[in-house]
């Protein structure tokens, strides 16, 4: 079982490859709150409907001072070809080796119509502007969790 984090916990700092080309590394982002989250593929029906219901509340979030990252093991020409087809707006990572994953206890088994498998546990982080896990929620639905967030952040 992969550990997962709570909050007071020290964020995983990263450095990955994003959608555009660039590096983003968690590190670059302190003095910012962060909303990290996990998914497992990009270009599928859940996946899209999280990345797009995080596009339209990014303008909220970031009134309220948070900045969103999407982290998948996708190649980061998947991510560009997904963050163009869905005009996503915030950075998307690429961690191919699945290490910043499991770091943050998003990557290990689950249940997936009623069978075990391995893969990545769609999860969402919280980070506050010292580099410190706020909220970590595991196993998020697709639909309605970043509604969820919001009232959680107390944004609606």
């Amino acid at each position: 079982m992969t550990e997962r984090l709570g909050p007071g916990d020290e964020a995983p700092n990263f450095s990955l490859p994003t959608d555009t080309g660039d590096t983003l590394t968690l590190a670059d982002l302190r003095g910012q709150k962060v909303v990290l989250y996990a998914y497992p593929a990009a270009m599928t029906p859940g996946c899209t409907k999280q990345a797009c219901d995080f596009r339209d509340s990014l303008a909220s979030l970031q009134a309220a001072g948070y900045q969103v990252v999407g982290i998948s093991p996708d190649k980061p020409a998947k991510l560009a070809k997904f963050r163009e087809h869905d005009a996503l707006t915030f950075p998307l990572v690429s961690d191919e080796d699945k290490k910043v994953l499991t770091a943050y206890g998003a990557w290990g088994e689950k249940q997936s119509y009623g069978r075990t498998t391995t893969g990545v546990i769609r999860s969402t982080f919280v980070i506050d502007e010292k580099g410190n896990i706020e909220r970590a929620m595991y196993n998020v639905k697709a639909t309605g969790h970043v509604a969820k967030l919001r009232r959680d952040l107390g944004l609606d």
